[in-house]
């Protein structure tokens, strides 16, 4: 299910190298210099021997693509690899492709990054719930502030109206694989 390696490559901040001129003077290379700042933290620290995080199971994923840009849009890779818990509602590809045209490439425009976040964080609750402990539950808060329904209809579970496809544990959490976007009631 990883296909990490190119991936991470897009989000891996880049190593400063420093070389020496014939004077001696130490220069860093172009890569060092143009590194971008939203490129730092522990997002894009590479360890290949924990097991992968929230956000680096969606970067593996052929059907988080849309997931993984729109994280990417909106500059939350950092909150995703924290120390958490958390659980990650991830909506796949068809789901982002079920919304009205237009809107999601809408969304990942620059200057709707606020609107962005605030859809993705409906998507991420502090705590680490598997699919049969929210089954207890009438309501979950999420990381933006709103509280979603959970329903439960025979062994499905549906969180926000949107049916929990798959779960995945995480170093950090559980990542639920769910079939709608979760959207804001505001």
């Amino acid at each position: 299910m990883l296909f990490v390696s190119a991936a991470l490559l897009v989000f891996s901040a880049c190593k400063n190298q420093t070389t020496t001129d014939g004077n001696g003077t130490a220069t860093e290379s172009s890569a060092a210099k143009d590194a971008a700042p939203e490129r730092q933290g522990q997002a894009f620290i590479e360890n290949d021997e924990s097991k992968p995080n929230v956000l680096q199971i969606a970067i593996g994923s052929p059907d988080h693509t849309t997931l993984v840009a729109a994280v990417q849009a909106a500059g939350l890779e950092n909150s995703l690899v924290n120390a958490g818990p958390l659980t990650v509602f991830a909506p796949t590809n068809e789901a982002f492709d079920a919304l009205p045209a237009g809107t999601v490439e809408e969304l990942l425009k620059p200057e709707n990054k606020e609107k962005l976040a605030a859809i993705l964080l409906n998507h991420v609750t502090p705590g680490n719930y598997s699919k049969d402990f929210m089954k207890k539950f009438k309501k979950l808060g999420q990381a933006g502030g709103e509280s979603i329904t959970v329903e439960v209809k025979g062994d499905d579970v549906y969180v926000g109206g949107a049916k929990i496809l798959a779960s995945i544990p995480a170093g950090n959490g559980i990542v639920h694989v769910v079939d709608k976007v979760i959207l804001p009631a505001n």
